[in-house]
């Protein structure tokens, strides 16, 4: 079982920054997929940014231009960073780590406000 802890996030001004930290108890650069997603109050969980096998990355279209993501070895991370902060961009924030062989892991959710 793959173990995640979620730090950062919190209340943010609006065209403020954001950066999101989750430590993985597996070597970050041996999954298949790390990666950040977000659920809205009323709305599906939708991914942010993904990082897969072969340093793939994906992001929905709403962050691109404004979003930064990356794996840190000291750490043992994946690590978000989200630049000009909308009121749209509230929402609870959730690790995914698929390792190769077992299911995906998901973090416990931090929350990120985005005050007008």
């Amino acid at each position: 079982q793959v173990q995640l802890v979620e730090s950062g996030g919190g209340l943010v001004q609006a065209g403020g920054s954001l950066s999101l930290s989750c430590a993985a108890s597996v070597n970050i650069y041996s999954v298949a997929e790390a990666g950040w997603y977000r659920q809205a109050p009323g709305k599906e969980r939708e991914l942010v940014a993904r990082i897969r096998t072969g340093s793939r990355t994906n992001y929905a279209d709403s962050v691109k231009g404004r979003v930064n993501i990356f794996r840190t070895g000291g750490k043992n991370s994946v690590d978000l960073r989200l630049d000009s902060l909308k009121p749209e961009d509230t929402a609870a924030y959730y690790c995914k780590i698929v390792p190769h062989d077992a299911d995906a892991t998901w973090g416990q959710g931090i929350q990120v406000t985005v005050s007008s």
